[in-house]
């Protein structure tokens, strides 16, 4: 779709007729341009482009059987005395004091009902309809069958009323006759307010030199020369020139007969909406231009987001309770029973975050009902690094949309900004930690934890039984010996020890399975603010990704005939 306004100022179909269904087909796409970018762009780039599929529905829906023509020029061009000509009626009001046309004539060649409609439309006055028919014309007004003729006010009068009325006409008309006269036919405002705005339109344009019998003979094809010159300039290369003069009936021979073939072909009003669209679809190129976007920002831009996001929702946190909430549960579950008790009134670390606390701990049941954690709030820094590294998802993803759209991605990466909070919290709160299972060697050490203190206090307690048969001077039990240590003695000292080793021995082992369980929370926990992040950020910008390659298509299509 490369440079489309390019290709649409080289469009000038002269005899080639325009396939209603084809136009149609380019209004769809429009429309389409328009939902894909709603919301998206700024309302005023778009108000053309809703204005024209508008007009164009409620035009075709009116009637194709009639022709616009609307006669347009500056105070003085004899634009009326030109339309009671084509009419062969005084219809408009002609004179020397200027402006005289103040309001909008219409003169139908035909039944008025079949046009009423029309110009309800359109806008004029039904006082100032009037219909060429006449029993006395016989067929000679027969090949005009279906034209509406318009005269204009004049676009250059005091009254700012005119021109407004004026410019509003001119974007309704299916076919514009511009009359200048010899005098001033190289005005600038006529050429750089309205004959260059029309060079889109040079199909359905017609220029007329009127009051031609004010110029000697050899003066009239210079100024028409000349006339030609200008207009090339304006971008109206080929429109019809015609020389015309009311007063005599042989000077309108050329212009009656370019509107007996307008009204015959039947296709200013579809020329007129094809130029319509072209305008358009110039105007709105710049909007979208010929880039193809990627599918979604860069790795390097998602993975400084999902750091972000990890440290804004307290994700280290988090993790380094995971770690000593591991090595807290697995002393209570490994280290000495004696001093488990004494463990267990040590509040756990995650408890203290409102996150889950050790399996089966039911002390405080209605906090399972809690949606939010006691994580810390991010701190400023934190809170920075976020908005950067969503401002750069948007950059990266907009890196090579026109202007018109980096603005709208950003928008979409930040819209759910302010849900953010919320929605990591409930994460971190709804993640699986792995801490929900007692690992079967804590089960094995803890055993072992039992049966050596069991030992112990079976050696203390055959000792202190021992020591209490001697206070009381009865016989004393023999006490096994293992080697040259007695079994009471050997059990006791033998459990302390065994104990004490046990617990030098699984310390190690602690804390490296808690570090893995930090790293194991910490995945999890990435991938679940990842999706987060994926959902709130990701998804919006990729929306309006996919908007503007919905966008870029529909004008591709509608630029197309």
């Amino acid at each position: 779709m490369s440079n489309i306004a390019g290709r649409v100022r080289e469009v000038f179909r002269g005899d080639q007729r325009v396939d209603a269904d084809a136009l149609i087909a380019r209004l769809d796409a429009v429309r389409r341009f328009l939902t894909a970018v709603d919301g998206l762009l700024p309302d005023g780039d778009l108000v053309p482009a809703h204005t024209l599929v508008e007009r164009a529905g409620t035009r075709l829906a009116l009637s194709r059987d009639h022709t616009v023509v609307a006669l347009a020029g500056a105070t003085g061009s004899g634009k009326s005395s030109l339309f009671n000509a084509l009419a062969r009626l005084e219809l408009s009001p002609v004179g020397v004091r200027r402006p005289t046309t103040g309001v909008t004539h219409a003169c139908v060649w035909g039944p008025l009902e079949g046009a009423n409609h029309l110009l309800d439309w359109i806008g004029v006055l039904p006082r100032h309809r009037f219909v060429r028919e006449s029993a006395l014309d016989a067929d000679d007004e027969t090949a005009l069958h279906g034209l509406i003729l318009l005269d204009l006010p004049d676009f250059d009068s005091v009254q700012r009323s005119h021109r407004l009325e004026v410019d509003r006409l001119l974007g309704l008309v299916d076919q514009v006759v511009w009359v200048v006269d010899p005098q001033k036919y190289a005005d600038r405002v006529i050429h750089d307010s309205y004959l260059r705005e029309f060079h889109r339109h040079r199909d359905v344009t017609v220029v007329v030199l009127n009051q031609a019998d004010r110029l000697s003979p050899a003066e009239v094809p210079r100024v028409l020369d000349d006339l030609r010159r200008l207009l090339d300039t304006d971008g109206l290369t080929g429109v019809p020139l015609l020389a015309t003069t009311a007063v005599d009936p042989a000077g309108m021979v050329g212009l009656r007969d370019t509107m007996e073939r307008t009204v015959a072909e039947r296709q200013a009003a579809l020329r007129r909406l094809a130029g319509d669209v072209d305008t358009v679809v110039a105007d709105l190129d710049q909007l979208v231009g010929s880039a193809r976007p990627a599918g979604g920002p860069d790795d390097t831009a998602v993975n400084g987001l999902n750091r972000a996001l990890a440290g804004a929702a307290g994700v280290p946190a988090v993790t380094e309770a995971v770690e000593r909430a591991y090595r807290h549960r697995a002393g209570a579950a490994t280290g000495w029973p004696v001093v488990r008790g004494w463990r267990r009134l040590r509040p756990d670390p995650l408890r203290r975050l409102h996150l889950p606390g050790p399996p089966g701990d039911q002390s405080d049941p209605a906090e399972s009902l809690v949606a939010a954690t006691s994580v810390p709030d991010p701190t400023a820094a934190q809170r920075s690094a976020l908005g950067l590294a969503i401002r750069a998802v948007a950059d990266r993803a907009a890196a090579d949309l026109p202007a018109a759209w980096p603005g709208a991605v950003t928008s979409a990466a930040r819209s759910r900004l302010g849900d953010l909070p919320d929605a990591l919290d409930r994460t971190i709160a709804g993640t699986d930690l792995g801490l929900d299972r007692r690992p079967v060697w804590w089960r094995a050490v803890g055993g072992v934890q039992w049966l050596v203190t069991i030992a112990a206090v079976v050696g203390l307690g055959w000792l202190v039984l021992g020591y209490a048969l001697r206070v009381l001077g009865l016989p004393a039990l023999d006490n096994p010996m293992v080697g040259a240590v007695p079994l009471p003695t050997a059990l006791l000292l033998g459990g302390l020890l065994a104990g004490l080793l046990v617990a030098a021995l699984t310390r190690p082992v602690v804390r490296w399975a808690a570090r893995r369980a930090r790293a194991r929370a910490e995945q999890r926990l990435t991938a679940r603010v990842a999706q987060v992040g994926d959902e709130y950020v990701l998804t919006p910008v990729r929306i309006v990704l996919g908007s503007y390659a919905q966008a870029r298509d529909a004008l591709r299509d509608a630029a197309r005939r």
